[in-house]
């Protein structure tokens, strides 16, 4: 039996993610995922350069939250390089 690939954000696919915005809103963000990052002690969230549609973000990053998102849509996957990253535990526990 094959093994199954997990599904997996690749750093340079480019994404839209829904995300919770205000009160009674959304916050849509579209870019190229860049990695994660840590908020304070326990939050995570996904690094995006967000797309030159978004106005002035010129090479601007967006964190967004993990436990904000809402959707995810991937526009164009990067193929997974597989690196001795995947044999090692991260740093960080995410979940």
């Amino acid at each position: 039996m094959d093994k199954k690939e997990d599904w997996k954000l690749t750093e340079g696919s480019r994404y839209k993610i829904i995300s919770i915005g205000g009160r009674d809103s959304s916050l849509e963000t579209e870019g190229i995922f860049k990695g994660y990052a840590t908020i304070g002690i326990e939050e995570a969230g996904l690094v995006i350069e967000l797309c030159t549609e978004h106005e002035k973000s010129e090479d601007k990053l967006r964190i967004v939250p993990l436990h904000a998102i809402l959707a995810i849509d991937v526009l164009d996957a990067k193929e997974h390089e597989g690196t001795d990253e995947d044999k090692e535990p991260s740093g960080h526990y995410y979940g």
